[in-house]
């Protein structure tokens, strides 16, 4: 089994990447006395003031515009951003001289003071993480939410005594370098073909979602019993125990329709979640995921169908922004994969103008083309893989291009006829246009207030949902 990483005073370790998860590395290693040294492919001059403050705070070292071996091989242990691949050059010639790398979840490896909570798939992990917190919160536990759906993890480690649950979502990237760590339950929602550009094959990149579940500490592991790909590189897991949400009547938490059953020493419980926001294909996997969850921590019924009934997905995934005209307009940027499409497609239905592209992750989107010809009437297409969706699914629907989001906005509203939806999901990346999938669905959501509000001025009937 991989060691816990200790950290001593006066030990020399450097920080690869200076984003978000890096400073709290730092913060984090900066009030333990170690001397650091940051990486960075910003300039010095390009940080911002609060970055410069932090490295003086610390009297960090700092190397901007590229990373180097001479740099690096001043450190005794070396923590890399998730954004950056372990076979980048420097780091593989790093890693071949015997300093460690690792990643920020093996350097908080051992450090936990609280039980962990980890979820990982390729789609839904976010909003089960949500819903995981909720469910805790509403039982009256302190609950630290982070990982990748935002707050990094070093900050739990700065504050451990203020939080009795830690829940995390987890990367492929993440895990990757997760020496270690292991969670008290792991969840793993489903497994579509992502990060492809990184990971170079699906074997591999499932490999890496499977390691969730490696180590002695996981009690309870949670799979998606549905899920094809779960299931064919279940094996790569290394155990043969799980509990499984799905539709069969055997699995843990057996769904129905948009019903849950959990079997209990006082009979089944029955979550009925009609009349909710999670009334959906993805709305009650992702539920039955976190009931099994959270059900080693004593959850009552009661407390958790409330939780349930009342929550709000967060933005960005199948987010309905207006109805103009008869269209409805929906926000679905979180969809940069081929598997999170086809879901949404599935949920939505037929009458869809759908705005799909950007930068490419290695995805095969021929694997959209049951769903583009079930339920798509035209396309608009951006961004640098337009051309190659194009390629792939342009016999299945009449298709345009447009130069920006503003414009496919504006192309779909011209094609789209009352009764249709315009939904942009993007099956991309966003980074060739926009700075992250945000960003891209704050832009979409601006040009479709902005056609909003053209509709009132000419006196139409446009709805704000």
């Amino acid at each position: 089994m991989e060691r816990f990483y200790k950290i001593r005073q006066g030990m020399k370790v450097a920080l690869v990447g200076y984003g978000k998860a890096g400073r709290a590395v730092l913060e984090y290693l900066g009030q333990r006395g170690v001397k650091i040294f940051v990486s960075d492919r910003r300039t010095f001059g390009e940080l911002s003031s609060g970055e410069k403050e932090l490295l003086e705070k610390y009297s960090a070292a700092y190397e901007g515009g590229s990373h180097t071996v001479d740099f690096l091989n001043n450190a005794e242990m070396v923590v890399l951003s998730p954004g950056i691949a372990v076979e980048h050059p420097v780091i593989a010639e790093i890693s071949a001289s015997g300093i460690p790398v690792l990643g920020e979840l093996a350097l908080a490896a051992g450090k936990f003071k609280s039980p962990v909570i980890a979820i990982t798939g390729t789609n839904g992990k976010t909003t089960v993480t949500q819903l995981i917190g909720e469910l805790l919160k509403a039982a009256g536990k302190k609950v630290f939410i982070g990982g990748n759906i935002g707050t990094p993890v070093t900050e739990y480690l700065q504050h451990p005594d203020d939080y009795e649950i830690v829940v995390l979502e987890i990367s492929s990237f993440q895990l990757q370098l997760c020496g270690a760590f292991a969670p008290d339950v792991a969840v793993l929602m489903n497994i579509t073909p992502d990060h492809l550009d990184r990971h170079k094959t699906l074997e591999r990149y499932a490999g890496v979602k499977m390691r969730i579940f490696h180590g002695d500490g996981v009690d309870h592991a949670i799979m998606n019993g549905d899920d094809r790909l779960c299931r064919q590189f279940k094996y790569l897991s290394k155990r043969d125990s799980f509990q499984f949400f799905g539709n069969s009547v055997e699995y843990a938490a057996c769904i129905k329709g948009v019903g849950i059953t959990i079997p209990t020493p006082d009979g089944p419980a029955v979550y009925d979640l009609s009349e909710s926001r999670l009334a959906t294909i993805a709305g009650v996997m992702n539920s039955g995921a976190a009931l099994l969850a959270v059900r080693p921590f004593g959850i009552d019924y009661g407390t958790a169908l409330e939780t349930l009934r009342s929550f709000e997905p967060g933005d960005h995934r199948l987010q309905v922004i207006a109805e103009i005209d008869g269209v409805t307009y929906i926000n679905d940027s979180k969809a940069t994969n081929t598997g999170a499409v086809n879901i949404g497609l599935e949920q939505v239905g037929e009458n869809v103008i759908l705005i799909a592209g950007g930068k490419d992750k290695g995805d095969n989107y021929q694997l959209l083309r049951e769903s583009v010809r079930n339920s798509v009437k035209q396309m608009v297409l951006i961004g640098e893989t337009a051309l190659t969706m194009s390629k792939d699914l342009g016999d299945l629907a009449p298709h345009r291009f447009a130069a920006s989001l503003d414009e496919a906005v504006r192309l779909a509203s011209s094609m789209a006829e009352r009764g249709d939806s315009v939904l942009l999901s993007p099956a991309c990346a966003s980074f060739d246009m926009f700075e992250n999938y945000k960003h891209r669905g704050e832009t979409f959501t601006r040009a479709v207030n902005r056609l909003l509000g053209a509709e009132h001025r000419q006196g139409g009937t446009g709805d704000k949902k």
